[in-house]
């Protein structure tokens, strides 16, 4: 990790900077890929298949003799923990649910909004060298309660063609049943488009590669809403000297093991504490199987020294982290000061796997900067609120000369008409 003692502000603008990848490369391709699927269909998608994940197959659907067998294959250490985290991740998102509230603005005039789920969502959870069945549990249950109909899932198979078992689990204990083999900018096309297997949804959600990210771009001009802009994990850590190097330590590990494209961020009041959190990541580093990918993540990531917390929760909030943990003193305090951030973490026995797993939070985020104005995926994400209002003939009687004051002004005047014309038939029957 790069080292900086004490950096001016005028210098915080280029250490907010992620490491930046030129997606120039490989727009035309995920664009050649969308087109593919778009005009040829599951064909390409098989085609696809065969190219990227070097699995020949004869259907894109997971049936349901596929789904028991792994629900049986699952361990039943891993089936219990899975369920565990189900019922965390559900009583925290189950709070989100909103019923309406009818409110009297004046009287005779009553507005309220109502949440309704979004009918068809697509979920993509990334099978690569890290099978995400977690993700799954943060897209499935609160798509299940925001009562979404259609939920469709689709990961990429092995070279066998087969999916993941704990992917499979985790999707039958969320209730999902439509679940296809394909991965990468071809899973988003079909969801975007539709094929003869695939259904075409009207929301994407999930994280990927720099394909699955740029693709979801491209489907969001397509008109399919997408989750959130989304880039390679990150997180912060600010530690004082309360922090345990080794905790501090793992914590950047964890999140720098996702990706080669990863970042990880230290800021500290001490730069004694840097050196012996530097002395615990390579001593921790030297047992990783993914030890490689986390020794590059590490080459795009720094160390900061700052005079004063003060100062370290203000170059947080400038670099507006996906994850943030704070090991400190008074870190609840310090909490409440926290303005631009994906997730929080709060003191030393909250490591930012717990937000990834099961401790109920959702562990898809903003990156890249974009928890400066986008919040992680809950709910809200699944529903859209719909604004209804009733006006009775008192509250028109109240609120229509109002409303043709305002629509003349504006020189609207078929506007200001739908009221006159409701108020001069209210005073007809008045005086009859």
């Amino acid at each position: 990790m790069k080292l900086f003692v004490n950096p001016p502000y005028n210098k915080w603008v280029g250490l907010v900077q992620r490491p930046t990848e030129s997606f120039a490369s490989i727009e035309s391709s995920v664009r050649d890929i969308l087109q593919l699927v778009k005009t040829k269909g599951d064909s390409a998608l098989f085609e696809l298949t065969k190219k990227f994940d070097k699995a020949t197959l004869k259907t894109l659907t997971v049936n349901s003799t596929e789904i028991e067998k792994a629900k049986k294959s699952v361990s039943p250490s891993l089936a219990k923990a899975i369920d565990l985290a189900y019922n965390n991740i559900s009583t925290f998102h189950s709070t989100q649910l909103n019923k309406p509230k009818k409110i009297e603005t004046m009287a005779g005039v009553a507005c309220w909004r109502k949440q309704v789920g979004i009918e068809k969502v697509g979920l993509y959870i990334p099978g690569g060298s890290a099978p995400l069945f977690s993700t799954v549990l943060m897209l499935g249950i609160p798509a299940k309660l925001a009562g979404c109909k259609e939920v469709v899932l689709c990961t990429p198979p092995n070279r066998a063609g087969e999916i993941n078992a704990a992917i499979l689990y985790t999707a039958a204990t969320c209730g999902i049943t439509k679940i296809y083999k394909v991965g990468g900018a071809q899973a988003i096309a079909a969801m975007t488009y539709g094929t003869k297997s695939i259904p075409k949804v009207d929301k994407i959600f999930g994280p990927g590669n720099s394909f699955v990210m740029i693709a979801k771009q491209m489907a969001s001009l397509e008109g399919v809403a997408i989750d959130m802009p989304a880039g390679p994990s990150e997180v912060l850590v600010i530690a004082d000297d309360s922090a345990n190097p080794a905790f501090v330590a793992s914590d950047l590990l964890s999140q720098a093991e996702h990706g080669p494209d990863s970042q990880v961020i230290l800021v500290s009041t001490s730069k004694k504490l840097v050196e012996k959190i530097e002395e615990e990541i390579e001593h921790q580093l030297k047992v990783l199987p993914r030890k490689a990918i986390a020794e590059k993540a590490l080459t795009n990531s720094r160390a900061i020294v700052l005079k004063s917390l003060n100062e370290a929760i203000a170059f947080s909030n400038a670099y507006s982290p996906e994850h943030l943990i704070l090991s400190c003193k008074n870190a609840k305090t310090l909490a409440e000061k926290v303005i631009n951030a994906g997730s929080v973490f709060i003191g030393n026995y909250s490591p930012e796997s717990a937000g990834d797993y099961a401790s109920g939070t959702n562990h898809t985020l903003p990156t890249n900067g974009y928890a400066r104005a986008y919040s992680g995926v809950s709910v809200d994400s699944f529903v859209k609120n719909i604004t209804f209002q009733q006006i009775e003939p008192k509250g028109l009687l109240k609120l229509g000369p109002v409303i043709e004051t305002l629509a003349e002004a504006e020189q609207l005047q078929a506007h200001k008409n739908a009221v006159t014309i409701r108020l001069n038939e209210l005073k007809k029957k008045k005086n009859v």
